[in-house]
């Protein structure tokens, strides 16, 4: 087996320099991106944190109401706050709500386009596949050093290495959902005249909303995972306190940073999961 070791193929040293090429050559890019990607973060975080923790309650409170018509979801959505806040966790839980936020929204952006491009185009789906594959497995350490190289520390590469992992989820549950869509359907709208894209927005999008919205929770649920992870490389949040309680071997406040953590997973998942198409209680 020695001559399969005499010769390793230098694929770390082609990342590297393909990493130094765009550090080189792209630094403009990303030093923009960068800006956009803080000024998001910074909006939402001012309109969590400038009103008082009181009101900002209140008004998720009433967007919980709004999106599930459940007044049991707006009560633990007022109850899982209002012990955050007890906790003393209130900030740092604002901070984390608003990476997710961001992340969410880019993933949703950027996934929901590329899954209904991949369930219209098989080749697409095709390449796409392994890349997909590749981000839900590669050891989230990984790509958190490009992105610390080419974006620096802080919320940014944070948010950067929540949407790598978290954006093969809708899309793949984006496209699972058109291309499930009964052929009858698809067929009757074309008997009656209907163009691809008065097919793709009227049936196949309509069809496909329960699937869409199961990424979107699927999406959130990964990117509250990635909360810990992001405090590595300077993202605010309750990572933060949960790193200080390992480092310091202190129960108390990890517990009590890991079960904000976990309320705020329960408020969004319950905000945002639907029962089944057309279901939302």
């Amino acid at each position: 087996m020695d001559w399969l070791t005499e010769h390793p193929i230098p694929l770390g040293r082609w990342a590297k320099l393909a990493v130094d090429w765009l550090t080189d050559h792209g630094a403009g890019f990303f030093d923009a991106l960068a800006n956009l990607m803080s000024a998001v973060i910074d909006g939402l975080l001012y309109l969590l944190q400038a009103p008082p923790p009181l009101a900002v309650v209140a008004v998720i409170a009433l967007i919980a109401f709004a999106l599930r018509r459940s007044v049991t979801v707006a009560i633990g959505t007022i109850l899982g706050f209002l012990l955050i806040i007890n906790q003393g966790y209130w900030k740092e839980t604002t901070e984390t709500l608003s990476l997710v936020l961001a992340a969410s929204a880019v993933s949703m952006l950027v996934g929901v386009p590329l899954g209904i491009i991949a369930a219209r185009r098989q080749w697409f789906y095709t390449v796409l596949r392994p890349l997909l594959d590749l981000m839900q497995t590669i050891p989230t350490f990984v790509y958190l050093i490009p992105a610390l190289i080419l974006f620096g520390l802080g919320m940014v590469p944070g948010l950067i290495a929540t949407v790598i992992f978290a954006i093969p989820a809708p899309i793949r549950l984006t496209r699972l959902g058109i291309v499930s869509t009964p052929a009858p359907l698809v067929e009757a709208a074309q008997s009656f005249g209907a163009t691809s894209w008065q097919v793709l927005v009227k049936v196949e999008l309509p069809y496909a909303t329960a699937q869409i919205m199961a990424g979107l929770t699927q999406t959130i649920m990964l990117s509250l995972s990635m909360v810990v992870i992001a405090a590595l490389v300077g993202a605010d949040g309750l990572g933060v306190p949960v790193l200080r309680a390992l480092n310091t071997v202190n129960v108390a406040k990890g517990f009590e940073a890991g079960l904000c953590i976990v309320i705020l997973a329960i408020i969004l998942d319950r905000m945002f999961k639907v029962d089944g198409a057309g279901d939302k209680k």
